[in-house]
């Protein structure tokens, strides 16, 4: 039986809508993209940044397709994709594009270390939750409401009978702490689902969990917590990101995320992804999934060891695993394990 070539791997393209400001795409350069690039570098890799637009392929030839960044060829041989889906208030014209172009770089062969069917389940919310309904630390209870032209006729609030307030209302596929508001009242979730009908922005509601609410980030890299970002939330704020006045530090795993690692690897069998939990003081809430969840810099260490130890953690689980991928029987036409 025929094996496809060695894993020659020289460079990872991480597929993003290049519609950052240019205070925004300072800040995450300065953040994590130069540090991305470099440890790649020290890899022997190169990790760049592309838009969907930059890749053009050519299939005129059936089965042979012809893959293109920018005007250089790659091959599956030599490249792999980083295909987490986007979707930002300013992404959203880009949403489509970036699940067929996931698609048509998976069945060109394409090593891609989350494939196109993990996009929309790690984007939305309540998919989440649903796809990991068994999680050994329970999910936070979830509901999802659609917005649009009849969001003032509030049919949604069939939904609302048993929910308790204070609540969170968020976006259900945005991140980085981005549209988090709290509800005190339905009055107040009808005015957040009017504004979110200003952009047909689908709403998930949740309980919240009180002042102070804790955030564990948990890095899994082949399948073990590698380490663990802990968030507090500035006073007063219902949200523990970085983009929201949160404070940051690396932690130890707590034990009972690290037992409950296995599972989320068996559900999610990929190189890399983060989890994110809440603590609410007494106990542990799985809150959210971040396939391609920001490695953070640990500010108070100007050398950064934790970030670099993570991120070439993260690369080098990648090269491995599309080792392993371009070694696989040749029968094999998609992702092993899924």
């Amino acid at each position: 039986m025929t094996r496809p070539p060695e894993s020659t791997l020289r460079r990872m393209c991480w597929i993003f809508p290049d519609r950052e400001s240019s205070g925004t795409g300072a800040m995450w350069r300065h953040y994590f993209w130069d540090m991305y690039a470099e440890v790649a570098e020290e890899l022997g890799l190169s990790w760049t940044r592309h838009a969907p637009e930059a890749v053009t392929v050519d299939g005129l030839e059936p089965g042979k397709p012809r893959v293109y960044v920018d005007d250089e060829l790659v091959t599956p041989q030599d490249t792999l994709f980083i295909t987490a889906l986007y979707s930002l208030p300013y992404q959203d014209m880009d949403v489509f594009n970036q699940y067929g172009l996931y698609a048509v770089l998976e069945r060109a062969g394409f090593y891609l270390p989350f494939p196109p069917w993990l996009s929309p389940v790690a984007n939305d919310k309540l998919a989440t939750v649903l796809h990991l309904h068994d999680s050994p630390v329970p999910p936070i209870p979830t509901i999802r409401v659609g917005t649009g032209r009849d969001v003032g006729k509030h049919r949604y609030e069939v939904a609302l009978e048993n929910l308790t307030y204070p609540a969170i209302v968020k976006p259900a596929g945005w991140c980085g702490g981005g549209g988090v508001n709290l509800a005190r009242s339905a009055e107040d979730v009808r005015g957040l689902a009017s504004l979110a009908q200003g952009g047909d922005t689908t709403l998930v509601l949740q309980p919240y969990l009180g002042d102070g609410t804790i955030d564990y980030r948990v890095y899994v890299v082949d399948g073990r917590p590698y380490a663990v970002l802990k968030r507090t939330p500035e006073a007063g704020s219902p949200v523990a990101n970085a983009s929201r006045g949160g404070a940051m530090e690396f932690a130890a795993v707590p034990q009972e995320l690290a037992e409950a690692t296995a599972y989320f690897h068996r559900k999610l069998p990929i190189p890399f992804f983060c989890v994110d939990f809440l603590f609410d003081g007494e106990r542990f809430w799985f809150s959210e999934l971040e396939p391609d969840g920001v490695i953070a810099p640990d500010f108070d260490d100007p050398g950064r060891a934790v970030q670099r130890d993570v991120t070439r953690a993260r690369w080098t689980a990648y090269r491995d695993a599309h080792t392993r991928w371009m070694t696989r029987d040749s029968s094999t036409t998609t992702h092993e394990s899924w």
